[in-house]
């Protein structure tokens, strides 16, 4: 069974003015795609072929860079759709905001961090908010398209929150001003969603 791209929970200018609706359609349209596309050439005909996502990426560091680059840009992205949406923003409630306050220092401290993490990822990668092993939230970044199930991650664990830092996420509307794209990302998130994430990454 092959993978296939996700739609899109909303229309593509439902993020603006953050993300603008060009973006969003190059990002869903062509960059998810050819992820998807790409994920299915690279496991067709071979063992990995009707394996959920999840356990393809437990094992990118035995299937090479065609999987692994393009396993986690699937998953990455499928993630990241879900994490936003219209009239969202605001601050965390109930169990995930608990967790952030007693995890991480609160809500302010956690975005602080989140924000760096962005920030100071080198060329492309993501920002990621993680339940790591021990049910701790954790703020994490990955290069290019790994994300925290691989083995090959610095830091492990099960993403509930991840943020695009790759430049076709936000060059056409920012530019070169990625901090501004990271600051205008608060206004979009779907606190619910990654509330969810966060049950499901404890249970």
């Amino acid at each position: 069974m092959s993978f296939k791209l996700p739609d899109l929970p909303y229309d593509y200018n439902a993020l603006e003015p953050h993300i603008d609706a060009r973006t969003m359609e190059i990002h869903h349209g062509k960059h998810h795609a050819g992820y998807t596309s790409k994920l299915n050439d690279a496991i067709s005909g071979s063992p990995q072929e009707g394996k959920s996502i999840e356990e393809l990426l437990a094992m990118v560091d035995q299937l090479g860079g065609a999987v692994r680059n393009n396993g986690g840009g699937y998953y990455n992205h499928s993630l990241f759709w879900k994490v936003m949406g219209p009239n969202k923003g605001g601050n965390p409630s109930g169990k995930l905001a608990e967790a952030i306050n007693s995890d991480l220092g609160g809500f302010d401290a956690f975005k602080s961090e989140f924000e760096k993490a962005a920030a100071t990822r080198f060329g492309s990668g993501w920002a990621w908010l993680i339940v790591d092993a021990n049910g701790k939230l954790k703020v994490s970044s990955t290069p290019n398209q790994d994300n925290p199930l691989m083995p090959v991650a610095e830091v492990k664990g099960s993403p509930i929150l991840g943020l695009d830092v790759w430049e076709h996420a936000y060059y056409l509307n920012y530019q070169n001003r990625r901090p501004d794209y990271i600051s205008a990302f608060w206004n979009v998130v779907n606190w619910d969603q990654v509330s969810a994430n966060y049950e499901a990454a404890r249970s």
